[in-house]
C-alpha cells in the first residue's frame, strides 16, 4: 500500500511556536535518520490523525511530500494529548529504499474457532504476541503477518518459526523461537479426558 502526506518545513521551533502550531490545527513533527540532518516538519492535524488510526499506517514505509521533495520514512514515534483527541507530535525515520531494515510488523490470528482445541475441547486461544521485529528491504515490507491457529489442540502453541514468511522477511529472534499464541482450557474447566475420567469415578 502507497501512502503520501503532505507537509510544510518548519523554522520556527519552541514550546511557545509548538502552540500556535497546534491552535492553528497543525501537528510539529521531525524527520531524522541517514546521512542528512533533521528536518522539522508541520503536518496537517485532521490527515495525520485519521492516518494513524489505519494498521497500515504504523508498518509501511511512507512517503511524506515536504514542498515538493519526497523522502521515504516509517513512523517511529506519536506523542498524544493526555485526554483530548489530539497529535501533539510525530517523529518519522528516514528509510533507505536500498538496505535492508529492522521493524516490527502486526500479527493477524486467524482460523482460531477451526483449531480443534476450540470446536471440541473448549479451549481459549491466548496471544502472547501482537507483533513482529523483522528484516528486510522496504519494498518487501508486509503490512501485517498471518498466523494460522487452525491446527491447535488444548495444551498446543504457535512458535514464530511456524509463522510462513514472505519472500525476503527474516524473523529477528535472536537465537530463540518464542511463542506466538498458546491454546488451553479456562480456569476450572477440564479436558474431555479428565471430565470423563471423573464421570467413570463417580
Amino acid at each position: 500500500m502507497s501512502i503520501e502526506l503532505n507537509a510544510n518545513t518548519r523554522e520556527a521551533q519552541g514550546t511557545g511556536a509548538s502552540r500556535r502550531l497546534r491552535r492553528a490545527a497543525q501537528v510539529p513533527a521531525i524527520i531524522y535518520g541517514g546521512n542528512q540532518p533533521a528536518l522539522a516538519i508541520t503536518l496537517d492535524h485532521n490527515e495525520i490523525f485519521h492516518a494513524l488510526r489505519k494498521e497500515a499506517f504504523h508498518a509501511s514505509v511512507l512517503t511524506i511530500n515536504v514542498a515538493g521533495k519526497k523522502e521515504s520514512v516509517l513512523l517511529r514515534d506519536t506523542q498524544m494529548h493526555a485526554y483530548r483527541l489530539q497529535v501533539m507530535h510525530v517523529d518519522f525515520q528516514r528509510v533507505d529504499l536500498t538496505h535492508q531494515m529492522h521493524t516490527k510488523v502486526p500479527l493477524h490470528f486467524v482460523n482460531a474457532e477451526q483449531a480443534p482445541g476450540v470446536k471440541m475441547q473448549g479451549g481459549v486461544v491466548s496471544h502472547v504476541m501482537n507483533e513482529l521485529d523483522i528484516k528486510c528491504l522496504p519494498s518487501q515490507l508486509p503490512e501485517f503477518l498471518e498466523v494460522d491457529l487452525s491446527g491447535l489442540s488444548v495444551g498446543q502453541s504457535v512458535h514464530v518459526s511456524q509463522i510462513k514468511l514472505p519472500a525476503g522477511v527474516e524473523a529477528q529472534t535472536h537465537g530463540t523461537d518464542p511463542v506466538v499464541a498458546t491454546l488451553s482450557l479456562p480456569r476450572g474447566a477440564k479436558s474431555d479426558e479428565a471430565a470423563a475420567a471423573g464421570d467413570a469415578e463417580k
